[in-house]
């Protein structure tokens, strides 16, 4: 008996050419919930522009040195030299390029000794790759952690080096390439180049508080008619502009499928909803990575830490979040968070949950931790969490858009339609305009070297 015999009724691949089907809008993996979007208190501009204006600081320097390979040699970027606080500001790049050239290559083993406490702190160590520890002996004799150097960082004071000891233990946490220079070649060197003897020789510009910033004279806990001090404030005179970056993208639509094709969802209100979608994710990647503006690249040198073992710990976090003053939020890619809750696991403590927006997320001291896939993630399987204060009150990071922009759709974003061709297409300009801006250097702190595999 077929088939067809057997059958007692319509099927439903029959049925089918009758009816109509339920559809849903489209979907895409893309979109993320885009927290930093959501936490950002958003400034808004009249001009494009954003001036933030600070008390005046005298710049030491401080930031990390950057390396060239060839081969097993490493070198010292000469320009990068100027990041060490004695070279600060210093531009003769011969004299810079003959400095990179005496520094010797050093290899350690995890473990061993590179400085000991109380030894004459005769040279320059500049840490090529791995990580140090810094020791010292606590009061009760005990050896205690107080730092971590890693990739780019320096150890050594040139004011006194003959006569000051090392104040710390420097052991390799991990295998270490290190380049040393002595301070005598430094010294024999700005005796050959006047100009960089003249530098070194430079005084401060002037008295400064603990944080770098010019300092105000004042007099506190006297009695009787005790003569005051004048004083003013200054003012940087070079403060730093932020100018709104923007995300765009072109969006073309036959007029043929935007009339005909419409029903029962907007052709032309999908394609846009999913552009905008994508032109969102793009400004928070931008606002995390971004060389100018991104949040990665302007945590200042004094507010960058590294882990002590590889994966985050709560001793890790607890470092990070005491930098500054009122930590508004951790910034995580979620593999971090993960990483993160498998060391509390391991110590026996729990991380805490708050509610943010209706969503419960992880949080460390109460502080919330927002997971950002824009993060990235090394392929040593490295990557960083932020701490961020907010807001213009609390001098800390603030989101920068402009509302109200020509043919605008959401705020900051406009959708310009540029015109129908030969063809029939009608072509749209999505852009989003934003930026973002750290107001004191204490806003914004990371911590680096973030296992997130282990």
């Amino acid at each position: 008996m077929s088939e067809l015999e057997a059958r007692l009724s319509l099927d439903t691949a029959a049925a089918r050419k009758l009816a109509t089907t339920s559809k849903t809008a489209p979907h895409m993996r893309e979109i993320s919930p885009r927290w930093l979007l959501r936490a950002l208190p958003w400034v808004e501009l009249t001009a494009g522009t954003y001036r933030v204006n600070r008390r005046l600081t005298y710049e030491t320097g401080g930031g990390r040195v950057a390396f060239s390979h060839t081969g097993t040699r490493l070198r010292v970027v000469p320009p990068s030299l100027t990041e060490l606080p004695f070279l600060h500001g210093y531009e003769d790049r011969a004299v810079l390029e003959s400095l990179a050239g005496m520094f010797e290559q050093r290899e350690y083993v995890r473990g061993e000794v590179i400085a000991r406490e109380g030894s004459p702190q005769n040279e320059l160590i500049l840490l090529a790759h791995g990580k140090i520890a810094k020791l010292c002996t606590s009061t009760y004799g005990n050896s205690v952690a107080r730092g971590m150097l890693s990739t780019g960082d320096h150890a050594g004071s040139r004011a006194d080096s003959r006569s000051t000891p090392w104040e710390v233990t420097l052991a390799a946490r991990t295998a270490c390439v290190v380049l040393a220079l002595p301070w005598q070649a430094l010294d024999d060197l700005a005796a050959r180049r006047p100009s960089l003897g003249e530098h070194l020789a430079r005084r401060p510009a002037g008295p400064a508080n603990k944080y770098g910033e010019a300092a105000i004279d004042l007099l506190s806990g006297h009695r009787g008619e005790v003569v005051l001090p004048g004083t003013f404030v200054d003012y940087d005179p070079g403060p730093r502009e932020y100018e709104l970056s923007v995300s765009q993208a072109v969006l073309r639509m036959h007029t043929r499928v935007a009339d005909l094709f419409s029903s029962p969802m907007d052709q032309t209100e999908e394609q846009l909803r999913l552009t905008i979608e994508a032109v969102r994710e793009a400004q928070e990647r931008e606002l995390v990575n971004n060389p100018d503006f991104g949040l990665l690249h302007n945590v200042a040198p004094g507010q960058r830490l590294t882990t002590r073992t590889g994966p985050p710990t709560p001793a890790d976090l607890d470092d990070l979040l005491c930098r500054r003053r009122k930590t508004r939020y951790f910034l995580a890619n979620p593999l971090a968070i993960a990483a993160f809750g498998r060391q509390c696991s391991a110590a026996g403590v729990c991380m805490d949950s708050v509610v943010l927006d209706g969503s419960t997320l992880a949080a460390w001291r109460g502080v919330p931790i927002l997971p950002c896939d824009k993060i990235p993630v090394s392929r040593a399987g490295t990557s960083s969490i932020l701490a961020i204060r907010t807001g213009e009150d609390e001098q800390g990071v603030v989101g920068l858009h402009q509302t109200g922009v020509p043919d605008e759709h959401r705020p900051g974003l406009s959708v310009k339609v540029m015109g129908i061709d030969e063809r029939g297409i009608t072509t749209y300009l999505v852009s989003a305009y934003y930026s973002a801006a750290v107001l004191v250097p204490d806003a914004l702190g990371v911590l680096g070297d973030v296992e997130v595999h282990s």
